[in-house]
C-alpha cells in the first residue's frame, strides 16, 4: 500500500512516526442508542420500513480525553478489547492491521478507527481534515435522498433541494420497473432545472439480509445507462453486482456517464481490481463501512493517479457523516460530497441525534467543519441516554 498521509505541518506521518508519542489507550466501550421513528422512514434500498434507527458509538479513552465514532454493530468486537488497550492512541498501521483480522471473522470494525483518529486529534488539538494533510475544512455537499417517494413528490422534493442551495441531488431508485424510476428521474429534471446535477443510485451492489431480489444483468443496465444519460444525469451508481468489476468496466467503456461504486465493498482487494479493470470513474468506498480512515486516504491517492474521483459514501449518523466529510475535505478531488437530507422524514435533527449539534450545510450547499479537535463535535451522552438499547 502507499504511504501514510503526511501529518499537518509536514513533519510526521500518521500511524508511523506519531506512534513515537506514547499515548497508551486505557478503555474502550460500546454504547448501543436506538432512536424510534415515528413516521417510518421507507428507504429505497429496503423493502421493510425502518421504524427505529440505530447507533452503536466506541468510545476510547487516553490521557484524560475521550474519542468517538459510529458507522456499524461492531459484531464480534467485545471480549478483545485487550488487542488494544495499553497500545499507542497513534500507532494507526498496527490498529488498522488488528482491525482487519478482526472484520475478516466478525463485523465492519472501522468505527474503532474512527474513534482513534477522533482521539488522535483531540491530543494533538488539530480537527481530522488537518491531522490528514487537507488544506481546508470547508466541503461541498450535494443533497442524497432515500425515502420511496412517487414522481410527483420526488419531483417536488428536488425543486426544494435546489432552492436550498445544493448543487446536486442524488435519486435512488427502488421500483421493480426501472422504467418507473426513470420517469421519475425525468420528472426531476423537469423540476429541478438544467443547471442542478442528478446523480442516480441503482441499489444493485448489494441486497439487505431479507431482500433475495437479484442484481440487474449488464443488458438492463446498459439500457438504464443511456436512458439517464439523455436526461443528463452525471454518474451512475451501483448499476451491477460490486463483484462485477469487468461488467462495470464495460459500462465505463461506453463513456455516456459516469459509473460510480464501492460504497460498502468490505477488501481492499475489491478496490484493486476495480483499479486494474479501469472499473469505475468515482470511488465510493465508506469510510465507516469500507475502509476507515488511514486506507481511504491510501486509496483516494490511488485513484486520483488513475484519473478517477474519490468521493465517499455516507448514510449513518452524524459521527459516519463527520468521519466521511473530515476524510473527503482533505483527499477528495471530486465537485462534491454525499450529505443525507431527505425532508421530512429525512432531516439533520433525525440523522444526528447522538449530537450535541446537527451538521448543517449553508445556503449554497458547503459544511463548515470547522478548526475543533478531532471530528470537530461532542456526542450529548445526557441527552441520549433514554435511548440506551
Amino acid at each position: 500500500m502507499d504511504d501514510v498521509p503526511a501529518v499537518r505541518g509536514g513533519a510526521q506521518r500518521a500511524g508511523v512516526v506519531s506512534a513515537g508519542h506514547g499515548v497508551p489507550i486505557e478503555s474502550i466501550e460500546l454504547r448501543r442508542y436506538r432512536l424510534p421513528l415515528d413516521p417510518p422512514f421507507h428507504a429505497t434500498w429496503d423493502p421493510r420500513p425502518r421504524t427505529s434507527f440505530d447507533s452503536t458509538i466506541v468510545v476510547v479513552h487516553a490521557g484524560g480525553i475521550e474519542g468517538a465514532g459510529s458507522g456499524d454493530a461492531m459484531a464480534g468486537f467485545a471480549g478483545h478489547e485487550e488487542l488494544f488497550v495499553g497500545q499507542d492512541v497513534f500507532d494507526f498501521e498496527r490498529h488498522v492491521r488488528v482491525l482487519d483480522n478482526l472484520q475478516f471473522h466478525y463485523g465492519r470494525m472501522w468505527p474503532l478507527e474512527i474513534a482513534l483518529w477522533d482521539l488522535a486529534g483531540k491530543l494533538r488539538g488539530e480537527p481530522l481534515w488537518g491531522t490528514l494533510g487537507g488544506a481546508s475544512g470547508r466541503v461541498r455537499a450535494y443533497a442524497s435522498t432515500g425515502q420511496r417517494l412517487e414522481a410527483e413528490a420526488r419531483a417536488a422534493s428536488a425543486a426544494g433541494l435546489r432552492d436550498a442551495g445544493f448543487p446536486a441531488i442524488k435519486l435512488r431508485f427502488w421500483h421493480d420497473d426501472p422504467d418507473d424510476d426513470i420517469a421519475t428521474v425525468a420528472a426531476v429534471r423537469r423540476a429541478a432545472g438544467d443547471d442542478v446535477k442528478l446523480l442516480v443510485d441503482a441499489n444493485q451492489a448489494w441486497r439487505m439480509p431479507w431482500d433475495t431480489s437479484s442484481s440487474w444483468d449488464f443488458a438492463t443496465a446498459a439500457r438504464v445507462a443511456d436512458a439517464l444519460a439523455d436526461l443528463g444525469v452525471y454518474w451512475l451508481e451501483e448499476p451491477l453486482h460490486r463483484h462485477d468489476y469487468e461488467g462495470l468496466a464495460r459500462l465505463r467503456e461506453r463513456g455516456r456517464l459516469k459509473i460510480a461504486g464501492g460504497e460498502g465493498n468490505r477488501e481492499y482487494a475489491d478496490f484493486e481490481q476495480y483499479l486494474a479493470q479501469g472499473s469505475l470513474d468515482v470511488y465510493q468506498p465508506d469510510v465507516a463501512w469500507s475502509t476507515g480512515v488511514l486506507r481511504a486516504t491510501q486509496l483516494a491517492k490511488r485513484v486520483r493517479d488513475a484519473g478517477a474521483m474519490y468521493s465517499p459514501h455516507t448514510w449513518g449518523d452524524g459521527l459516519v457523516l463527520l468521519a466521511n466529510l473530515h476524510v473527503a475535505a482533505a483527499v477528495s478531488n471530486a465537485p462534491f460530497v454525499e450529505y443525507p437530507y431527505d425532508p421530512p422524514l429525512w432531516t439533520p435533527a433525525r440523522r444526528d441525534f447522538v449530537l450535541s449539534s446537527p451538521v448543517i450545510a449553508d445556503a449554497e450547499g458547503w459544511v463548515e467543519l470547522g478548526d475543533a479537535p478531532g471530528l470537530g463535535v461532542k456526542v450529548d451522552w445526557g441527552a441520549i441516554a433514554h435511548l440506551a438499547a
